[in-house]
């Protein structure tokens, strides 16, 4: 048990609204209820940016090229993205989420981290404060969400995915180092496929596996992620929960499932990350100046190309055009493009400008 001096048990939970994007079409359109679809383009070249859990059962998920997802899933439905929908939507949860706690860290327009260890409602038990929470957000919005609650943000990130959709999964600090030890690694939250790739060639299949690597040994191959890496093959996670939290950059990348060789596959492969960083940066309502386009090639060479502007970007259109400028004159490559990532830099805290003079604006 704690002792007088120790600190009290942290109440983490993570909140992850169920195919977020497609759920929203599916209220707003009845004639889509039940129906597998998928947000994004359906052109030849188009790519899924969400499926719903119906179009999940055939195996399309975002990210997977349009063509691919249609093969998979011949009923398949298109519909292009509403981000104006998804970010009011997104507000409304987090107004539920501040009823709450203050401590409320988003991630994505659709996936927040909540510490209610001190919480305002005064409320013992995380995990009847992540019940209430869920129950609200369907009143309020019409969408499931689910939910994780753990003592720390990884496990609580890794709990919110164990009951999807619709669902709630608590890791206490008694089970916590055993549900790592048997996790693969690859199901990690922070492990991308090239890390997991690495950790394989390194016999490192399991957290278990993980955790039997010294400090040394992970900081050797996994450079300022080792300290990272070692705590939460403990179960250990010290990250806390930061509100406002401006970070430094954001980025999101993607490795093709084959080489791309041609500038309008690459653009639509870019659409997913690009939302995802944009995502991000709406959910935190901050604004980016710096643009940057990492390109990894079949031979692992890889460049970076950066554009940064004068003021924040104010429009999810803006960083496209920019991303196309940054594109295009890599195209023909050299050699296939097997990996596309964009980051955004020069992160600040956008100023409160009402909701009709941004319209002007934009």
């Amino acid at each position: 048990m704690n002792d007088m001096n120790s600190t009290p048990v942290r109440k983490i939970v993570h909140v992850d609204m169920d195919a977020f994007y497609a759920s929203v079409e599916q209220r707003d359109n009845p004639e889509l209820r039940g129906k597998p679809i998928a947000v994004g383009g359906s052109a030849a070249r188009g790519v899924v940016a969400a499926a719903s859990y119906e179009a999940r059962v055939f195996g399309v998920h975002s990210a997977m090229p349009s063509v691919t997802a249609k093969r998979k899933c011949p009923e398949l439905i298109f519909v292009p993205p509403r981000f104006d929908v998804y970010k009011a939507v997104s507000q409304q949860i987090r107004e539920i989420f501040a009823e709450y706690t203050s401590m409320i860290e988003p991630l994505s327009l659709d996936e927040a981290y909540l510490d209610v260890t001190q919480n305002l409602k005064g409320m013992e038990i995380a995990t009847e404060i992540a019940t209430e929470i869920r129950a609200r957000i369907k009143q309020v919005t019409g969408l499931n969400a689910s939910a994780g609650i753990s003592y720390n943000k990884f496990l609580a990130k890794m709990a919110s995915d164990l009951n999807k959709p619709n669902g709630q999964a608590v890791i206490t600090p008694k089970n916590g180092p055993a549900f790592v030890a048997a996790l693969p690694v690859k199901k990690f939250h922070g492990v991308g496929p090239a890390t997991a790739e690495k950790m394989h060639r390194l016999g490192i299949d399991t957290g278990a596996d993980l955790k039997a690597k010294t400090l040394e040994f992970l900081v050797e191959h996994f450079g300022k992620s080792g300290p990272y890496f070692h705590g939460i093959a403990r179960g250990i996670d010290e990250r806390q929960v930061k509100p406002n939290r401006v970070r430094k950059s954001v980025g999101a990348e993607d490795t093709f499932s084959r080489d791309v060789h041609a500038y309008e596959p690459a653009r639509e492969g870019l659409r997913p990350l690009i939302e995802k960083v944009w995502g991000y940066c709406e959910a935190n309502e901050i604004g980016a100046k710096t643009v940057t386009l990492k390109v990894k090639y079949a031979d692992f060479t890889q460049i970076t190309r950066s554009k940064t502007v004068v003021v924040p970007l104010p429009a999810i259109t803006d960083l496209e055009d920019i991303i196309g400028v940054l594109l295009a004159p890599i195209f023909p490559p050299r050699k296939g493009i097997r990996l596309l990532g964009v980051t955004l830099s020069s992160l600040e805290r956008r100023a409160p400008v009402a909701e009709p003079q941004l319209r002007l604006a934009l």
